[in-house]
This record gives C-alpha cells, structure tokens and sequence, in this order.
C-alpha cells in the first residue's frame, strides 16, 4: 500500500526536553515535532501534520503515548489517518495500522493505549500529591499572577462591553482567558 512518504511525528511535553532519541536512524521524508503535552489533540505540528498527509503515506511515530495520552484521542487518530488511506507506524511498538487491521492489532492498539492513559493519570496523580506535598510545608504558593494589582485595576477599566478583549489580552501580554478571569473578579 504504502507507495507515498514516510513522514514522522515527535513530541515532547516542554520546550527543554530534546526530541533525539525519538525516530533516531528511521528513514523519513519529512517530520513534524510539537513541544506540548499530549494530553489533548490541540498541538500546530499534529495539526499540520494531518492536513499534509496523503493517501499511500505512512506515518512514523516512535510511540503511542507520543501520537496521544488518552484512548479515544489515539483510536480517533488511527482511525483519521487510515481513513484518508494513510498507514500509522508504531516504531516501539512494532505495530503498524492500514485500517484493514485483524482483530489481534485492534486489541493491541487499546492495551497500548489504555497504558497511555493510565500512565498520565498517574503523573497527574503525582503533581498534585507534590503539591499538595509543598503547601504543607509552605513551600508552594502557587503561580505567580501575571499581572501587577496596578495592571490589573487599569485592564478591568478599559474592559467595558465592547471593548475589543483580544486586543486587551495581546496590549497586557496575557491570553483572553487570563483576561476573563481577571475581568470576572
């Protein structure tokens, strides 16, 4: 099937973590590398990367937790790419999806994916139990406000119905949901 490119996606959850390791010696035409959490499907390269893809390419990704952190955002990804006749290769893994997949790759595609779930629940689970951990001993106080009280008297004035609230967000270097719930207060 697969006369098209092979076109590989990394991702990393921050800007400091390094990509290397990830698709390192797999041949590839082309690659897309996000540096965001793959908790969810709102990643530019992922998105980019589905607009790009082409019946009879395939997709290399060096595992499934790196295509997505929960089940059905996995499945749902299988499922877009194979649809469009794009295979979905799963280096670690060693499973590759065309969509005219056996009963076995299915079943191997929700045992892997669940882990990928059940492993960012546990991180999460961690998070706040060192939160939690370091309010007690005083040490966490939480993030920092992004605005001065100053700033935030001045934002909440020129805030009226109206008012072009994107602008707002852009003028104080926050985003608009930042804004809302300064506004909101």
């Amino acid at each position: 099937m697969s006369s098209g490119q092979r076109v590989g996606y990394r991702r990393v959850s921050t800007v400091e973590q390094a990509t290397d390791r990830q698709l390192d010696g797999v041949p590839l035409d082309r690659v897309f590398t996000d540096h965001a959490s793959g908790k969810d499907l709102q990643r530019p390269e992922l998105q980019k990367l589905i607009a790009y893809v082409r019946e009879g390419d395939t997709v290399v990704i060096h595992s499934m937790d790196r295509l997505a952190r929960n089940l059905e955002d996995l499945r749902g990804l299988v499922r877009a790419f194979t649809a469009k006749g794009v295979q979905v290769q799963f280096v670690k893994e060693g499973l590759t999806f065309s969509g005219e997949d056996s009963p076995m790759a299915q079943l191997l595609l929700n045992v892997m994916g669940s882990f990928a779930e059940f492993e960012r629940a546990l991180i999460r689970e961690r998070q706040r139990e060192g939160v939690a951990l370091a309010k007690r001993r005083g040490a966490y106080k939480g993030r920092k406000r992004a605005l001065t009280e100053e700033q935030i008297a001045d934002l909440r004035a020129k805030a009226v119905p109206g008012a072009n609230k994107a602008a707002l967000a852009r003028e104080y270097g926050i985003g608009r949901r930042t804004l809302y719930a300064y506004v909101k207060t």
